[in-house]
């Protein structure tokens, strides 16, 4: 899928929540590495102008993303925070919107809130009582986020950058 499919299927207007995740769909994946700080992060080329028309066909945009550099010690929780600032900044100001970034910085694969694990999904129901599972939809990049999409019990959709 690419982000012209995703726009499509958002007209469509069967889904008013959309999950995405970080690093392979935001920004460009570092592999082997982590985005540490601002001056690594680098936006996927189209994203920005995608963002802003996702934005109108849907309720809400949420992050949910894992965030294990900072568990390691590569950088830190504020440093993650400034990042997600300026990242959000940067979208608002290419006419996007994201609602709200969930994160989990754990390093072992089956905490409850690192992806695939639902933790996350879980935490947003609470933070956002009126989403409807049925109308979310989560892009990723990679099989743990569409385990991720399995295990909350939403649709999925693998994005190719």
């Amino acid at each position: 899928m690419t982000y012209t499919d995703i726009s499509f299927i958002l007209e469509l207007g069967k889904y008013d929540t959309l999950l995405l995740d970080r690093d392979g769909v935001i920004n460009k994946y570092r592999p082997n590495d982590y985005v540490k700080n601002w001056n690594e992060f680098e936006f996927i080329p189209d994203f920005l102008a995608a963002i802003s028309t996702w934005t109108k066909h849907v309720k809400r945009i949420i992050i949910v993303t894992n965030q294990r550099g900072v568990g390691k010690g590569l950088f830190s929780e504020d440093t993650l925070n400034d990042i997600h600032d300026k990242m959000k900044e940067e979208i608002e100001n290419a006419g996007g919107h994201i609602e709200n970034i969930y994160y989990c910085t754990a390093l072992g694969d089956k905490a409850p809130n690192r992806k695939p694990q639902p933790g996350m999904f879980r935490q947003m129901l609470k933070d956002y009582p009126d989403i409807d599972p049925n109308r979310c939809l989560m892009v990723g990049d990679q099989l743990s986020d569409m385990e991720f999409a399995s295990n909350c019990g939403i649709a999925g959709i693998m994005i190719n950058n």
